[in-house]
C-alpha cells in the first residue's frame, strides 16, 4: 500500500521535472535566437547551456568600503534600499526570463549590511521561485561574524563570492595596507578556511567563487594569484578577472587593460602557454570569456577540459551541448537531482559511459592526479559610456548576456553602470534612513534574533562594489 500511495507522487515530481527541462530548453531556443549568426560558434556557451546571468539593484546601494575601482555612484550611501516587495519583483522578472536554475547575484553594494532576516528572505525567495542566488561581498561581514555564512547557508544559500584585491579599500586590519597581491593571500585563505568550515559545519554544499579587479597596476600578479586559486580548488571553484571600468566613482588615474593582456598572464600561471585553445564563450567574446578545467597539485597544475582545435573535443562538446544543455541541478533538492540524473542516464547514459569517463581520465593522466578538482578561471570585461558609444559596444550591448531590471525592464548591467541607469533609480530612493545590519568598526551582531526567526520559517531545501 505505501508503494501505491507513493507512485502518484513520483509521478508529480517526474512530469514537474520534464515540464522543467522543457522550460530551460525554451528559454536557451530564446536566447540562441538573438545571438548574432558570427558569435554562434562551437564553444558558445550562451543559448546552450545558459540563457543569461541576472542581478539585482537597490537592494543595498551602502557599502562600508570606499575601493578605487567601483561601479556605485558617489552618493550610493545615501540612498535607501529598496523594500522587499521590490527585490522579489526583481526576482520574478528574472526567473521569467532565464527559467528554472538560473543565475542570480544578490549584488549592489554590500549585501549583507542589510538586515540579516531580510537578506535570508531575498535568498529563501530566490530558492522558492527556482533561481540559484550567489551573493556577492567583500567578506568582511564574514569575518566579524564567522556564523552568518552557515546561518545563509541553511536558509538555503549555495553559492558566494568573495572580492579581494588590492584596489579595495576598507579593511580595518593589516591587510588595508597591502600594496601586493602576495600580501593578500592570507585573507583569500581565511575565505578558504570559512567555506571548508561551512561546509563541515552545515553538511550542505557552498560553492565559492572570487572576483579580482585587474589594473596596470596589479596585472604583473595575476600568474600569482592564478597559482594560489588552482592550489586552493578544494574550496574556490572559479575566480573572475575583471579589467577595471570607467564607471561609478572608479578612482580616474586607475588603467585598465586588454583581453589579450590579462589571458598572456592567465596563461603564464596556468602553465597552459595555449590556454586561448579552451576559451568558452558567454556572450559577445569581448564581454566574457572562460575555461573550465581541471587543476592538480603536481608539476602540471591546471589541464582545459576542451581543446578548440580537437575535432574529438568539439564533437563530443557539440554532443554534450545537445543533449545535455540547460540541464541544471544546482537549484534542485537532493532527491531533485537523483531523479534527475535517472532521466539524463535513461535518454543519454549509454552515451555518456562510451565518452565522457574517458575525457575525463585522458586530462587527469595529464595532472598525473588521482583526484583533480574542476576549476573555472573567467574573465568579465565591463565597459566605459565612451566605449558604449561606438559600433563595437553598441554590438556588445546587443548581445549582453548580463542584465538587471529597471522598472521592469532587463537592462544591460554596462547599461546601468555607464549610462546613468544606477543613478536614476538611486535617485528615486535618495534622501531616506537607511538602516544597515552594523558598521564595520563593531561586532555584527545586529539582526540574529530576527535571523532565527526568518531561518526557522525559510524553505529548507562577475562583480563587487
Amino acid at each position: 500500500m505505501n508503494i501505491l500511495a507513493r507512485r502518484p507522487r513520483l509521478e508529480e515530481r517526474a512530469h514537474r521535472g520534464r515540464l522543467e527541462i522543457d522550460e530551460s530548453r525554451r528559454t536557451l531556443a530564446r536566447a540562441w535566437s538573438r545571438l548574432p549568426q558570427a558569435l554562434r560558434v562551437p564553444t558558445q556557451f550562451f543559448g546552450r547551456h545558459y540563457a543569461g546571468c541576472g542581478a539585482t539593484i537597490g537592494a543595498m546601494p551602502r557599502c562600508d568600503f570606499q575601493c578605487q575601482g567601483c561601479y556605485l555612484t558617489r552618493d550610493a550611501n545615501g540612498v535607501r534600499p529598496l523594500p522587499m516587495a521590490d527585490i522579489e519583483a526583481q526576482l520574478n522578472s528574472i526567473r521569467t526570463w532565464l527559467g528554472p536554475g538560473g543565475n542570480v547575484q544578490l549584488t549592489d553594494g554590500e549585501l549583507t549590511l542589510r538586515a540579516e532576516s531580510e537578506l535570508i528572505s531575498m535568498i529563501a525567495y530566490a530558492r522558492r521561485i527556482g533561481l540559484v542566488p550567489m551573493l556577492m561581498t567583500h567578506g568582511e561581514t564574514f569575518r566579524r561574524d564567522p556564523d552568518m555564512l552557515a546561518r545563509l547557508v541553511r536558509a538555503g544559500l549555495s553559492e558566494v563570492c568573495f572580492h579581494v584585491d588590492t584596489t579595495m579599500q576598507g579593511r580595518r586590519d593589516a591587510y588595508a595596507r597591502a600594496g601586493r597581491e602576495v600580501e593578500l593571500n592570507g585573507l583569500r585563505a581565511e575565505f578558504a578556511d570559512l567555506i571548508r568550515s561551512t561546509r563541515r559545519r552545515t553538511g550542505r554544499r557552498i560553492a565559492a567563487a572570487s572576483t579580482v579587479t585587474v589594473s596596470r597596476a596589479n596585472i604583473s600578479e595575476v600568474p600569482a594569484i592564478v597559482r594560489w586559486f588552482l592550489a586552493h580548488a578544494d574550496a574556490f571553484k572559479m575566480v573572475s578577472f575583471q579589467p577595471v571600468a570607467a564607471v561609478g566613482r572608479t578612482t580616474a588615474t586607475l588603467q585598465g587593460v586588454t583581453a589579450e593582456e590579462l589571458w598572456a598572464r592567465i596563461a603564464e600561471g596556468s602553465g597552459v602557454p595555449d590556454i586561448a585553445r579552451g576559451f568558452g564563450y558567454f556572450g559577445h567574446p569581448d564581454c566574457t570569456r572562460f575555461v573550465q578545467g581541471l587543476a592538480g597539485r603536481g608539476k602540471r597544475k591546471f589541464v582545459p577540459l576542451y581543446d578548440n582545435q580537437s575535432r574529438d573535443d568539439m564533437r563530443l562538446l557539440e554532443q554534450l551541448l545537445t543533449r545535455l544543455g540547460g540541464t541544471r541541478l544546482r537549484h534542485a533538492s537532493r532527491r531533485g537531482v537523483l531523479q534527475l540524473g535517472m532521466q539524463t542516464m535513461t535518454s543519454s547514459g549509454l552515451f555518456l559511459l562510451r565518452h565522457v569517463p574517458a575525457a575525463f581520465l585522458r586530462r587527469a593522466w595529464v595532472l598525473r592526479s588521482l583526484r583533480p578538482r574542476y576549476f573555472c578561471i573567467v574573465s568579465h570585461h565591463f565597459i566605459s559610456a565612451a566605449e558604449l558609444d561606438t559600433e563595437r559596444g553598441r554590438e556588445r550591448l546587443a548581445s549582453c548576456a548580463f542584465r538587471v531590471p529597471v522598472d521592469g525592464k532587463l537592462e544591460s548591467m554596462c547599461a546601468v553602470n555607464a549610462l546613468g541607469l544606477r543613478e536614476q533609480l538611486y535617485a528615486r530612493n535618495r534622501r531616506a534612513a537607511v538602516t544597515p545590519r552594523a558598521s564595520s568598526a563593531a561586532p555584527a551582531a545586529a539582526g540574529r534574533t530576527h535571523a532565527t526567526t526568518a531561518l526557522a520559517d525559510a524553505p529548507r531545501k562577475e562583480r563587487v562594489g
